[in-house]
């Protein structure tokens, strides 16, 4: 009685989150979407009845019950239980976006799914049961096809309930060796889906920053399809705007890994996270830092943060990386304070009070990580976008951020280092608004919403007019290209690449946040391939740039092309 009273929460949380979505019908769908909650069902029978304890019994039926209705306003909202990635991020820094799904229909649904567990027991108490056996035989039968089953009905992950998706993100097995040749290679030179490769002509600029000062900027949350930079019609970036107007705007750059911690890992050390691995894991790294090949150069190193560092391990990636000053919300103060930090002025008040720190001539190279753009999106002043929409408000927060980024140049400019200093500046990852459905903020999907990002390379008095550069880019070849442009020797263990290298490269990403996707972006094509299913899409982001169009079923060879370019890379990172 308590393991059916338990099915029937499980299919009914399930069929709630659903709500809504488009789910593809077959005869396969049932089985998909369910068999999960039906092993859960077998595994409590079966503890339920080898303990015979009534009272533990539904302790844990109750246990179980709440998780599930926990879970059915995340699901709701991201397309995904709650997984232990998202368990790790669900601390105090986000108590502020936690707070902002407590709305009417989320506690509905929470209490649905509660009082169903409550009046279950009740009703089916009163039913005599017969077949148990037959039903136990049935659902293992459901258990036993229900992976097959998914492999035949593209369920976006939705088919796992709050219990199946705490299991790990795992790599298949992959198929032959993983080398340690260049993945960025493309297996198809001099081939794209509606543009020539061209020869980028940067390397003029080998060396030709040398003596200059570096300012490295990460963009929390910012994707490119928003800027006025990259052609969107609103402008909520406009001192970004006016500094890419005499600088080198990379329009296909690409995050490595939708998740700023993660990403800071690629950026500082050069080298790709591994899949699966937490980032407390990054101190055992294999790492020669940015910072700390500037720091043996003579750079003084510093790097501030509007955020906090106990947010996911944040620690464990910037802490013995060569930085002389480290700060973040706690050290800085602030006028604002939210649980995800203070308010950007105070940051780059106190930058320009450290920079005014540094002895005459010293140079430096200074790393600023704002959280203007992170969800909920909140700001302390209205922004110019109607307060309508998340998107609006998304919008008001980069011009926001972007106020705070124009008060540094201008701060800069006034102290007459602008032209002494070489400006990096991107997006760490983007952020979706649900273009694709069930997508919606940025871990959990590849689309170009979720990671293309903006990537400006800016050194007034060197770089006059703006030069825009079509080939791939990768933020992790962010370290290689800063010291190629001062002139310093780059580090053989570095996996990026110097993007003034005129030969173009494919740009590789992936996720494990909930489900495991692996990426790759070539001249116009654009590949994922989800590591559970096994499906490839294939995109020509050139002509396709909303990613609506799935070629991979018309080019089979570079579908299968770029799949083993995949597996050979993400299985040599796991070693």
């Amino acid at each position: 009685m308590k393991a059916l009273s338990l099915l029937g929460v499980l299919i009914l949380a399930h069929l709630v989150s659903l709500l809504g979505r488009h789910i593809p019908l077959s005869a396969w769908t049932p089985i998909a979407y369910f068999w999960q909650d039906v092993l859960v069902t077998l595994v409590f029978a079966a503890v339920d009845y080898l303990t015979k304890r009534t009272r533990a019994g539904w302790l844990l039926y109750a246990a179980l019950v709440v998780y599930t209705a926990i879970n059915v306003p995340v699901i709701r909202v991201l397309s995904s239980p709650l997984t232990l990635p998202m368990l790790r991020a669900a601390r105090g820094p986000l108590r502020d976006s936690i707070e902002y799904y407590f709305t009417f229909s989320n506690l509905g649904a929470i209490v649905l799914v509660l009082a169903a567990g409550a009046v279950f027991p009740l009703i089916l108490s009163r039913v005599k049961l017969r077949f148990v056996t037959l039903m136990v035989i049935a659902g293992v039968g459901v258990v036993a096809i229900g992976p097959f089953a998914v492999s035949k009905t593209e369920t976006d992950g939705l088919h796992r309930n709050a219990l199946g998706a705490l299991v790990p993100v795992r790599l298949p097995k992959f198929t032959g060796a993983a080398s340690s040749a260049d993945w960025r290679t493309s297996p198809f030179p001099g081939q794209s889906a509606g543009t020539t490769a061209t020869i980028n002509g940067l390397s003029q600029y080998r060396g030709a920053a040398v003596g200059r000062n570096v300012v490295l900027v990460l963009l929390e949350s910012t994707a490119s399809r928003y800027l006025q930079l990259y052609g969107a019609a609103e402008d909520p970036m406009p001192n970004l705007t006016q500094l890419g107007s005499h600088s080198l705007v990379f329009e296909n750059a690409y995050a490595v890994y939708p998740e700023s911690i993660r990403e800071l890992f690629a950026v500082l050390c050069s080298r790709y996270p591994a899949f699966g691995a937490p980032p407390d894991d990054y101190p055992a790294a294999p790492c020669v830092s940015l910072a700390e090949q500037l720091r043996r150069a003579g750079y003084t190193t510093a790097l501030f943060h509007s955020g906090r560092f106990m947010y996911l391990g944040m620690k464990s990636v910037v802490e013995n990386r060569g930085f002389d000053t480290l700060e973040d919300a706690g050290d800085i103060g602030g006028n604002v304070n939210s649980s995800f930090g203070v308010d950007e002025p105070s940051a780059v008040k106190r930058i320009l009070s450290w920079i005014d720190a540094v002895p005459s001539g010293q140079r430096f190279f200074l790393t600023y990580i704002p959280v203007a753009g992170h969800h909920p999106y909140a700001t302390p002043d209205a922004g110019p976008f109607p307060n309508t929409s998340e998107i609006s408000n998304y919008r008001n927060a980069l011009h926001y951020g972007d106020t705070a980024l124009g008060e540094l140049l201008e701060g800069l400019r006034a102290r007459k280092l602008d032209q002494k200093t070489v400006f990096v500046i991107f997006g760490d990852h983007g952020e979706a608004f649900g273009q694709h459905e069930g997508n919606y903020g940025h871990s959990f999907f590849l689309y170009d919403e979720n990671i293309r990002v903006p990537y400006i390379v800016a050194a007034p008095g060197l770089i006059q007019d703006q030069q825009r550069i079509r080939t791939g880019a990768s933020v992790i070849d962010t370290a290689p290209t800063i010291l190629d442009l001062l002139g310093v020797p780059v580090p053989q263990r570095y996996q990026g690449l110097s993007l003034l290298d005129d030969v173009p490269h494919m740009a590789l990403f992936f996720t494990d946040y909930s489900l495991g996707f692996l990426g790759l972006y070539d001249s116009c094509w654009k590949m994922i391939f989800e590591t559970e299913s096994k499906r490839s899409r294939l995109y020509d982001v050139c002509v396709d740039p909303e990613e609506t169009q799935d070629l991979s079923a018309k080019n089979g060879t570079r579908v299968a092309a770029y799949r083993a370019n995949l597996e050979r890379w993400i299985a040599a990172q796991g070693r």
